[in-house]
């Protein structure tokens, strides 16, 4: 097959597995599984990590940002204008204009506030952003945010840090078929198999964080998900066979040999 490359608004990757940098039990290891990971875009949370510190044990020192790029979200906002306002902060400290937004409606669910993340979408756009919102699964919001000037639709597989991968894979499905922008599933990826479940239904790429942050071994982890995403991706690429009630024999049934029972009788 020719060469599969993933491109949201102006940047070209090849890796279609992007991953966090929060829960992991050191700076190190989490390095180690991005390394693992093949990822060329790791999130980083304006609100809860100091951007500004480029020292020896800070979180970036750790990032090869050579070959990775950071995007920043607005995690932790539960309000449009504090969504806006922490986009904002992120392009000052010179991270760059792209951002994935998130305005939570639920403490609990930490599902989004649709109409709140629809209206920072309109505003952060016109403001020449890169906007790449964390939204549910539904395809009606979806369509409306890329609407908005969305570059990305990120719906999610299940609750954030859930781990239950893809509850609703015929939402999905509609999602894919319709957007005319990268769809990245993001949220409830639990194992490797959720990840190819991802991309077996068309999504452009996967994004994760606790699912490989806080394995047994995240490096292990961060590999597997790396192979997943691969796998998933070009098994969708092949196109799979049509889904049957029955069962379908594997060799035809014409020119077969007569049944040895058959035979016999005949003799």
């Amino acid at each position: 097959m020719p060469a599969d490359t993933f491109t949201i608004a102006d940047r070209t990757f090849t890796s279609r597995l992007i991953v966090g940098t929060g829960k992991y039990p050191s700076h190190q290891v989490m390095a180690e599984a991005h390394r693992a990971s093949g990822t060329e875009m790791v999130t980083v949370a304006v609100r809860r990590v100091d951007l500004r510190d480029r020292g020896a044990e800070s979180m970036r020192a750790f990032i090869d940002e050579s070959r990775i790029v950071l995007l920043p979200n607005t995690a932790g906002c539960y309000t449009a204008d504090d969504a806006i306002r922490t986009a904002r902060l992120g392009r000052e400290l010179g991270l760059s204009n792209w951002v994935k937004l998130e305005v939570i409606g639920d403490e609990r669910t930490l599902f989004p506030d649709n109409i709140a993340l629809l209206e920072a979408t309109r505003v952060l756009v016109r403001e020449g952003f890169v906007v790449l919102p964390y939204t549910n699964d539904d395809p009606v919001i979806c369509k409306k945010l890329e609407e908005a000037g969305a570059a990305a639709v990120m719906p999610l597989g299940a609750p954030i840090g859930s781990g239950l991968g893809i509850q609703n894979p015929n939402n999905m499905a509609i999602i894919r078929e319709q957007a005319r922008v990268p769809v990245i599933v993001d949220a409830g990826v639990g194992t490797a198999s959720d990840a190819a479940i991802a991309m077996e239904l068309g999504a452009d790429g996967v994004l994760m964080n606790t699912a490989i942050a806080l394995a047994g071994d995240p490096v292990a982890m961060a590999t597997a998900m790396k192979l997943a995403v691969e796998a998933g991706r070009l098994a969708y690429r092949a196109g799979r066979i049509a889904r049957r009630q029955y069962a379908s024999a594997s060799s035809p049934a014409a020119g077969t040999i007569p049944s040895l029972a058959g035979a016999s009788k005949g003799a």
